[in-house]
C-alpha cells in the first residue's frame, strides 16, 4: 500500500462511552485482585482491602490527568503523545518506547500464566501446545474490527461478573455459618493493631497497584471513541472506581473467609484456595477456569493497547511509518502492528519466565504515568488559561506518587528495563543522526 493510502485510512470512531467502560474494565481485569492477592497481603501483612483503597487513589489521580490529556490530544499515541507535546517531543518518544514494554511484556506474560494454567488442568499436555493456542489466540481477536473486539469484552464481563457474584455469595454462606462472629472479625481486614505498620501499608499498596494496571490502554483508543473530549476521562476514571470497589469488595470477602494469620497453601494461588474453601471444588475449578478467561482479555487488550501506541508513533514517524503507520483497508486496524506484537509474544513464552516478565511490567508503565501527570500540570497549570486548584495539586501528587512506586522497583526490572531504553536512546540517535533532526513528526489528526 502506498504512503498515500496509509495517510487516508483511518482508525473508526464507533464506540460509546458503554463500550469504553467494558473495554476499560476487561483491559485492567474484574478479577484484577486475586492473581496477587497473596502478595499483597503477605506484603500488607493482612490489610488488603485498606491498601487496594490506597492504590485505588492512586491511579484516579493519574486516570483524571490522562483524561484531561485526552481532551487536549484525543490521538491515539497516549502518554507518548502527551509527553511528546507538552514536554519535549525526545521525551515524548522515550516515554513511548518506555511503555512499550509494558504493552508487549503483558501479553507475553498472559501466554506463560495461561499456558502453565491449562497445563495443571489438562496433566501430560505440553507447554509449547497450549504456549502457541494462546499466542495465536490473542492475535486472532485483535485481526478483527474494533467493534467485534468490543463485543467479545462484553460477553467476557458479563461471563466473569457472574462468577464473581457466585463466589462472593459463596463467601457470604460460609462467613454467616461461621460459629463465632464479633464486630472484630469484620473491621480486622482494614486494621489490625496486631500487625498494623505504616511501612507494610506502604509496600503492600506498592503491590496493590498492580490491581489497576491496564486502564490507560483506554486513552489508546481515543480516536476511535465517540465525542472522546468528554468519554476518555469518564471511561478512565469509571474504570477505575469501578474495578477499585468491585476488588476491595473481593478481597475483603476473601479475608472474612481466610484470615490474615492463617497461612495459605500457596501464596501465588491463595485466592483459589479461599474460594475452594468457601465454595467446594466446583468453585474452585470455575474460578480457575475464569481466571483464565481474565487473563485471555487482559492479554487481548493490552496488545490492542500496544498496537495503537505503535501506530501513533508509527504516523509521527518516530518510528518506520511504512510499517507501524499502516492500518488494514477494510478493518481500519493496525494489523501489522498486532501480528508483530503477537510473534513476539510467541517467541518470549519459550525465551522468559513469568516471574521476570512480571516484575519488567511496571517499569515502562510507571515512566508513563509520571509523564502524564507532569503533562496535565503543564498543559492545565503552566500554560492554561482557565486555572483552578485541580490543576495544580492532582497532578503533582499523581506524579510523585509514581516516581515514589517506579523508585521502588526490583534491581532486575530496572537493570532490564534501562537497557530497552538504552537501546530505543541508540535507535533514536541512528534515526536523527546523532538528534540532528526532529525525531517526532506530528501528523494532523482528524476530528471525524
Amino acid at each position: 500500500m502506498t504512503s498515500a493510502n496509509v495517510e487516508t485510512v483511518r482508525l473508526s470512531r464507533s464506540l460509546g462511552l458503554f463500550q469504553l467502560l467494558v473495554m476499560g474494565v476487561i483491559m485492567v481485569q474484574p478479577t484484577a485482585p486475586m492473581p496477587p492477592f497473596g502478595a499483597i497481603s503477605a506484603g500488607a501483612r493482612g490489610h488488603v482491602v485498606t491498601t487496594v483503597l490506597i492504590a485505588m487513589f492512586a491511579m484516579l489521580l493519574t486516570a483524571i490527568s490522562y483524561g484531561r490529556m485526552a481532551r487536549a490530544y484525543p490521538s491515539a499515541g497516549s502518554a507518548y503523545t502527551y509527553v511528546a507535546r507538552e514536554v519535549h517531543p525526545a521525551l515524548g518518544y522515550l516515554t513511548g518506547w518506555s511503555m512499550l514494554l509494558d504493552y508487549m511484556v503483558n501479553p507475553l506474560i498472559c501466554v506463560i500464566w495461561c499456558s502453565k494454567a491449562l497445563m495443571g488442568l489438562f496433566p501430560g499436555t505440553p507447554y509449547w501446545f497450549w504456549a502457541v493456542a494462546f499466542g495465536l489466540l490473542f492475535t486472532i481477536l485483535n485481526l478483527r474490527g474494533i467493534q467485534a473486539t468490543a463485543r467479545t469484552n462484553e460477553f467476557l464481563t458479563a461471563a466473569m461478573g457472574a462468577v464473581i457474584l457466585w463466589t462472593l455469595g459463596a463467601a457470604a454462606r460460609y462467613v454467616f455459618n461461621m460459629p463465632s462472629l464479633s464486630t472484630s472479625t469484620f473491621t480486622t481486614p482494614f486494621y489490625d493493631p496486631h500487625s498494623f505498620s505504616w511501612a507494610s501499608i506502604s509496600n503492600g499498596a506498592s503491590i496493590a497497584v498492580l490491581t489497576y494496571i491496564g486502564f490507560d490502554g483506554i486513552s489508546t483508543l481515543s480516536e476511535e471513541v465517540k465525542d472522546p473530549r468528554r468519554n476518555v476521562l469518564r471511561a478512565m476514571v469509571g474504570t477505575c472506581l469501578i474495578i477499585g470497589i468491585l476488588s476491595a469488595v473481593e478481597v475483603y470477602a476473601a479475608q472474612l473467609v481466610w484470615p490474615a494469620a492463617q497461612p495459605y497453601p500457596d501464596v501465588d494461588t491463595a485466592y483459589i484456595h479461599i474460594a475452594g474453601r468457601a465454595g467446594g471444588t466446583l468453585l474452585f475449578q470455575v474460578l480457575s477456569w475464569t481466571l483464565v478467561v481474565a487473563t485471555i482479555g487482559s492479554a487481548s487488550g493490552a496488545m490492542l493497547a500496544g498496537a495503537r501506541l505503535l501506530y501513533g508513533m508509527g504516523r509521527d514517524n518516530a518510528i518506520p511509518k511504512s510499517f507501524f503507520g499502516y492500518l488494514h483497508p477494510v478493518r481500519r486496524i493496525p494489523s501489522r502492528n498486532v501480528l508483530l506484537i503477537g510473534g513476539l509474544c510467541l517467541a518470549g513464552a519459550f525465551m522468559m519466565s513469568y516471574q521476570t516478565g512480571a516484575e519488567l511490567l511496571n517499569f515502562g508503565a510507571l515512566i508513563g504515568f509520571t509523564g502524564v501527570n507532569v503533562s496535565s500540570f503543564l498543559h492545565y497549570w503552566l500554560r492554561g488559561r482557565d486555572r483552578n486548584w485541580s490543576h495544580l495539586v492532582l497532578p503533582v501528587i499523581g506524579a510523585l506518587v509514581c516516581l515514589y512506586l517506579w523508585l521502588s522497583l526490583s534491581p532486575l526490572a530496572k537493570t532490564a528495563g534501562a537497557a530497552w531504553l538504552v537501546f530505543g536512546v541508540v535507535y533514536g540517535a541512528w534515526k536523527t543522526g546523532g538528534f540532528k533532526k526532529d525525531i517526532i513528526n506530528f501528523d494532523a489528526v482528524p476530528e471525524d
